[in-house]
């Protein structure tokens, strides 16, 4: 077997050893069906099996009820930041934004096409290096929705909080860091994820929504984009990407036995301060983006004295076998994204390297 590398890419990311190993072994002939599970029909009854266990599993995670519908989609994130305000923003009503980065201000600008927006907060001015606390979430009266992004997966920010809104629908993209910590996720009415940081590969989008919102979804918008059309169909209403939804049910049950969002979360924790760690004791050598108290568990970003040092950083770094550590294009530098699937070992490892080449290479600071 070629040997793997540890893959820090923000997404698609890496995925569980043991996961991709299921599935290998069963590529060619699914449950004795003697097709691969891209071949199968999504209307045969393996594969309704698929769909079902995969929301079960998904609400047990969660720490949901019934009273919740877990729907499978395409078009990732980015088909959500039109459908919600599509669905839910009506006319004389206004929907609200909290705006901490890059995707929350995509999903603000295509909700402003639909109808009246209100920016509740935003930490543009911080260079989204921060979370705003309650204190400084600013409502309209009566807004449709409250909007949040929980992890700022390009600048390495993460919500401590789930701010309160009253009984203001509260909805959030949960893309970069779902089921990878305990949260109480009744709090929201709506939360979705593309697969591919957090839950498996690309294709596939997960979409949580109480029945409460699904009761609110008009008649009269086209089926595909009716939450309430794929609920009804159980996410069957057209040719789902079935690959990525086995992919993802396989996840699901890897992260049950690896103890669910609680025992992740005190795992990720511990992977996240091995690299902070790493900065912080850097005497500045390296420099983190996000305020210390903001920090993200799954996506560290720091800079280095210069480009140059950044460049051979990463060299260096792809040649022991620590991949996908560019920084995004808007923020340069370095991104350490260490999703569930990354295992402790790679994050020790990469902690070691930084500390290494903090000391080779600290002189140049000067």
């Amino acid at each position: 077997m070629i040997s793997r590398v540890y893959n820090f890419n923000p997404g698609p990311a890496t995925l569980p050893l043991p996961v991709l190993e299921k599935a290998r072994e069963e590529l060619l002939n699914y449950q004795g069906t003697g097709m691969s599970i891209m071949e199968i029909s999504h209307r045969s009854r393996q594969f309704e099996e698929i769909i079902a266990s995969a929301e079960a599993c998904f609400l047990e995670l969660a720490g949901l009820d019934k009273n919740y519908r877990v729907l499978f989609l395409q078009g990732g994130a980015s088909l959500q930041f039109m459908m919600i305000p599509y669905t839910f923003l009506s006319a004389g009503k206004t929907a609200d934004y909290i705006v901490t980065g890059a995707f929350a201000e995509k999903a603000l600008q295509e909700a402003s096409l639909i109808g009246n927006t209100h920016t509740a907060a935003s930490t543009k001015n911080t260079g989204f290096s921060t979370i705003p606390a309650q204190e400084e979430l600013s409502l309209s009266p009566n807004p449709a929705y409250l909007h949040l992004t929980t992890n700022n997966t390009i600048y390495g920010t993460q919500w401590k909080y789930t701010p309160a809104c009253g009984n203001i629908p509260l909805i959030a993209d949960m893309s970069s860091d779902i089921l990878s910590r305990e949260m109480d996720l009744t709090k929201f009415s709506l939360f979705y994820a593309g697969a591919q940081k957090n839950l498996g590969p690309a294709g596939v989008t997960v979409v949580v929504i109480h029945k409460s919102m699904l009761e609110k979804v008009p008649d009269n918008i086209p089926k595909i984009f009716s939450y309430k059309t794929h609920a009804d169909t159980n996410s069957l209403y057209n040719t789902p990407p079935c690959f990525s939804v086995y992919i993802l049910k396989l996840v699901l049950e890897w992260l049950k036995d690896q103890g669910g969002p609680q025992a992740m979360g005190l795992l990720n924790g511990k992977k996240a301060s091995l690299i902070y760690n790493a900065i912080d004791q850097s005497k500045n050598f390296y420099r983190g983006h996000a305020q210390k108290k903001d920090r993200s568990s799954m996506n560290i970003t720091f800079r280095l004295p210069t480009e140059d040092l950044e460049n051979i950083f990463l060299q260096e770094a792809a040649a022991e076998g620590l991949t996908g550590l560019k920084g995004h294009r808007s923020v340069g530098g370095v991104r350490a994204s260490i999703y569930n699937a990354m295992p402790l070992e790679g994050c020790e490892i990469l902690a070691n390297f930084m500390e290494n080449f903090c000391s080779n290479n600290i002189s140049q600071q000067e």
